[in-house]
């Protein structure tokens, strides 16, 4: 990376640092996570992020792990429903797996820093009996023996450790009130912790990613898409998609799914606008709204190169304050990437289109088609029968959404009257259909 594009790199990043200073992060790191040859780099952008004062609770798999340990020892497992059954045979192996390794993250968090970009941090990472748990029983005729699932998790004792800026590790393990131990699903963990925490993000990092059909990375998802997909992804996603769309219903703002394959991805996902894994929200992470008077910046942002360019007609700020009630934006997290207004004219029954932009960024996604959309069902709600466009440079786009080259005698007289001749826009009109509904409704 040149020294310009570190410079841009920062700038666009600072405004997540600052945002996640002081936030609760649950980690949940898959065991095949753990394997990877770059993992002592993420042991580092671990120890980045707690200083920039990010509150870490860090969950571990440990699937293949237990695998090769149960293995070597000539034990026999099974899995049901993508479940381990954890037998009183196996239990010594899964316990001293998980035990090596809690310690090896407590020591790579503490220690082996020295030759990294942390050198001379200090980090405290505690574990404890931090899970409350029980038996997961019998379902469907399976006795899961000693896996069990969470009962409780002791908040007040994580809220002391990261009080103390202490770096919390939560193996997936629980005891019960009688002192028996169970194995638990990791993603589990995690949902509970993040939950009881209240943690303002859950993080799963595993080297596989959510894709469509064609093996595309889906950016977005909803809860529901995530528990469909659950059924149709690699089943060692199985826990983590069903673990997301749980964590968004029980109040988790968002939920990231993270492909560690991918070695810095956990720091592109946090301090970049679009990150490199799949977000998990039941908010709208872009959506379309009307614009409001602190707006205004973000819009004179986006549309000012495009003045500049003669694409669109110069706008001052007190301008757009005055007629920011005819514009809505498209809003991605906190950002404005789009803009369009419309003007109307009631007298003929016509409105008028104006300051359509999308950000250079974000074209090609069809930004631009969904801005007219809303815009022609708001048209449509104020009974708006004609959509007027005047334009100088994207004439065809919009002769390819059903608007038609027409002559200045046909445009509103208010609006002809102040009809630049020298810019010589073409004008384009749009017959409406006088059934769209508001989009409110």
């Amino acid at each position: 990376m040149n020294e310009t594009a570190f410079v841009d790199f920062f700038r666009h990043s600072s405004p997540y640092i600052n945002a996640h200073r002081g936030r609760t992060f649950v980690l949940c790191l898959s065991g095949e996570t753990l394997q990877l040859p770059h993992f002592t780099s993420i042991i580092h952008d671990i120890a980045l992020l707690h200083s920039l004062g990010i509150r870490l609770v860090i969950v571990f798999g440990a699937r293949p792990q237990i695998d090769a340990c149960l293995q070597q020892a000539d034990l026999a497992t099974e899995y049901v429903e993508h479940l381990r059954i954890s037998s009183a045979r196996t239990m010594p192996s899964i316990l001293s797996t998980l035990g090596a390794l809690c310690l090896d993250l407590e020591a790579r968090l503490t220690f082996s820093l020295q030759n990294s970009p942390m050198a001379g941090t200090q980090i405290t990472a505690v574990s404890g009996n931090f899970i409350t748990a029980k038996p997961l029983g019998v379902i469907h005729g399976t006795d899961y023996q000693h896996t069990g699932e969470v009962r409780k998790v002791n908040t007040t004792a994580i809220q002391q450790q990261l009080h103390q800026q202490s770096i919390v590790i939560l193996p997936p393990l629980g005891f019960s009130p009688t002192g028996d131990m169970f194995n638990l699903n990791a993603e589990s963990v995690a949902l509970a912790t993040a939950v009881a925490l209240k943690a303002d993000k859950l993080i799963f990092l595993t080297p596989h990613s959510v894709t469509d059909t064609d093996g595309r990375l889906m950016h977005e998802l909803t809860p529901t898409q995530a528990q469909r997909l659950s059924q149709a992804q690699n089943p060692r996603l199985h826990h983590t998609l069903i673990a997301s769309a749980q964590a968004c219903r029980q109040g988790i703002k968002r939920t990231h799914l993270i492909n560690s394959g991918d070695n810095g991805a956990l720091l592109k996902e946090l301090f970049t606008r679009d990150g490199t894994g799949t977000l998990l929200t039941e908010a709208l992470f872009e959506h379309i709204r009307a614009a409001h008077s602190g707006d205004v910046p973000g819009i004179l942002a986006l549309i000012e190169p495009l003045e500049q360019q003669g694409v669109l007609i110069r706008r001052s700020r007190q301008r757009l304050e005055m007629e920011i009630h005819h514009f809505i934006i498209t809003e991605r997290d906190n950002t404005i990437v789009g803009c369009a207004a419309l003007y109307p004219y009631p007298a003929d029954n016509m409105g008028e289109l104006a300051c359509l932009a999308i950000h250079p960024d974000y074209r090609g996604g069809k930004r631009g088609e969904q801005l007219l959309h809303y815009l022609e069902k708001k048209a449509g709600a104020q009974q708006i029968q004609h959509l007027l466009v005047l334009t100088t440079q994207s004439a065809h786009w919009f002769v390819e959404r059903g608007f038609h080259e027409k002559t200045l005698a046909e445009v509103p007289i208010l609006r002809a009257a102040l009809y630049n001749f020298q810019r010589n826009s073409k004008i384009l009109i749009k017959s409406l259909c006088t059934h769209i509904k508001s989009h409110d409704e």
